[in-house]
């Protein structure tokens, strides 16, 4: 026991007494005890944690009289309450360690499975994360990357032999297994022939291209990591590149020391954690090299996205670009490990980055505008005029359908097409199935479209009500329309594919006066929209659009100012 002099003493009101003075090791002793009362163990936490971060004398007490080990032990508990409060005390104790021992603090971390425990215990426990854990793990994780800073901050110093042999490994490891890491003077050339294949921007001397901050001596660790870990992944990367002779290779050293500052920048390394921010990765807790394996993850879809782009080194800031955006879309979708992050980075690609830029260039503010509105108004009826006349052109040059035929093993045919002045569908049978255009003399049948009462798809359609109709599969059910006419008759269709199904049925829904509702309308609109108002706008690109037209001035006193022609 300390001496009452260096007892610190706090007020804590207990459930069913009177305020009563405390002594810390005492409050301590409830949070180091397997078995206590959940509200006493609740508010033990919390007032813990508010000595730590309001006093260092106390944050030192504090650090004496708990354990770590027990702290981790909270949260392996069912009750989320605890288990944040634990958290939260682990964050304070974590945040106001001296730098010189946070290593070894998250070492200890490390060693008693913290990682694996908020895993199992937490992230996919049976409750959901609640707001107040979901901040505490986001004070965790920004801690934990904080401990890079150092290294972020490091400049290579050039003449340490123990950090260029660092360089020389990643030398060594692709172009020259065997070597000496001594070297010798007649080997520089061939050095610096390397060097500048691996990608460094000073391939006389690769130990410049440390020297900034950041990302510092960070990117070096990541580099070897690589290299060491996913070896074969770092050979391939290198090789591939430095194999082409088209301008088109991409510089893996510029690229991982840059691609390395990027990820300082997202994950906001050496900064504080923000208060009411609770953006935490839970693929972050999922591998005790998050970091780097983060980093692997990322130089690969660098690499990916560069020859998607077919970039050459005037492009390297465009695509740094893409790939940031790249990146902090596919956090945004927070997956739960590393091999989900792989998957979606791998669905968007340099193509499908520039939809989405499209897309949200749509629906930003300008777009929505009055003005903007009222012109997509007055273009939308163009547009849907043009994609009609395209529908009635396509029916006008005609389809070849399958029949549906009972108990023959034989597939007969038949070909449908409109009349060139849009008033009489011919049809007749074929012999076999044709691609192109059968003439109007062949297709003996007729129906005027005068006559037609109804288009009917699907299961509505009477060819899908036969019993024989009945086994075919739901692929012919979703390409299946039919044409009523007088006097009840009906013409009953099964298009070839999804395309032509919808071609038919807007076709027949134009001819009689009725909206296009198809997939395939709805996607050309789109389509079309967007380049006719793109093509309108061209001029306007950069300009603030107002919202109401500019008032109209006053009328002038005199017109004196007008020249008579007369």
């Amino acid at each position: 026991m300390p001496s009452p002099s260096d007892i610190v003493k706090v007020a804590i009101e207990w459930p069913g007494a009177n305020a009563q003075l405390i002594e810390i090791d005492q409050i301590a002793a409830y949070v180091n005890q397997p078995m206590v009362d959940v509200s006493i163990l609740q508010r033990s936490l919390a007032i813990l944690e508010s000595m730590v971060l309001n006093s260092h004398s106390l944050y030192q007490r504090v650090a004496q009289e708990t354990t770590v080990a027990q702290l981790i032990t909270h949260l392996q508990v069912s009750n989320q309450e605890i288990q944040t409060y634990a958290i939260a005390l682990i964050n304070a104790l974590f945040l106001k360690t001296p730098e010189d021992r946070r290593q070894e603090m998250a070492s200890t971390l490390a060693q008693k499975h913290l990682r694996g425990i908020i895993l199992n215990h937490i992230i996919r426990g049976n409750r959901p994360v609640k707001a107040e854990m979901a901040h505490q793990l986001y004070v965790l994780q920004v801690l934990t990357f904080n401990l890079l800073e150092e290294r972020m901050m490091t400049k290579m110093d050039p003449n340490d032999q123990t950090q260029r042999d660092i360089i020389f490994e990643l030398r060594r490891i692709v172009f020259d297994g065997d070597s000496d890491p001594s070297g010798t003077e007649k080997r520089k050339a061939i050095y610096t022939k390397d060097y500048k294949m691996l990608g460094f921007t000073n391939p006389v001397n690769p130990a410049m291209d440390f020297t900034q901050t950041p990302p510092g001596m960070l990117a070096l660790d990541n580099m070897l990591y690589l290299a060491k870990v996913h070896q074969d992944t770092y050979i391939r990367i290198v090789l591939e590149n430095s194999s082409r002779e088209d301008k088109h290779e991409c510089p893996f050293g510029r690229s991982a020391i840059e691609l390395t500052r990027v990820l300082c920048d997202i994950l906001q390394v050496g900064e504080l954690p923000n208060e009411g921010c609770n953006d935490f990765h839970p693929m972050f807790f999922t591998h005790e090299r998050a970091w780097e394996e983060f980093f692997c993850v990322c130089i690969q879809l660098l690499n990916k996205t560069w020859k998607e782009m077919r970039a050459t080194a005037e492009d390297f800031n465009k695509v740094m670009t893409v790939v940031r955006e790249q990146i902090t879309r596919a956090l945004a979708m927070k997956p739960p490990s590393l091999e989900q992050l792989r998957v979606k980075l791998r669905s968007l690609s340099y193509a499908e980055v520039l939809r989405l830029r499209q897309s949200e260039r749509m629906s930003q503010d300008d777009f929505q505008s009055p003005p903007i509105i009222e012109l997509r108004e007055r273009i939308q009826p163009e547009i849907l005029e043009l994609i009609k006349q395209q529908r009635l052109s396509r029916l006008c040059e005609g389809s070849c359908f399958r029949k549906l035929a009972n108990r023959r093993r034989q597939e007969k045919f038949w070909f449908c097409r409109l009349s060139l002045n849009h008033k009489v569908l011919h049809y007749g049978d074929l012999d076999e199935s044709t691609q192109g255009e059968v003439p109007f003399e062949l297709l003996t049948d007729t129906i005027p479209v005068s006559d037609i009462k109804a288009v009917l798809t699907g299961k509505d359609c009477p060819h899908m009500k036969e019993k024989s109709a009945l086994k075919q599969n739901k692929e012919v059910l979703e390409l299946a329309f039919s044409i009523l006419y007088d006097p009840d008759e009906a013409l009953n269709f099964v298009a070839t594919n999804k395309y032509e199904y919808c071609i038919w049925t807007d076709g027949l829904s134009a001819l009689l006066g009725k909206e296009l509702g198809s997939d395939l309308t709805r996607s050309d609109l789109d389509t079309l929209m967007s380049m006719e108002m793109k093509l309108r706008l061209l001029d306007l690109e950069n300009i603030t659009i107002p919202e109401a037209p500019p008032p109209v001035p006053k009328e002038p006193s005199t017109y004196n100012f007008t020249y008579n022609y007369g």
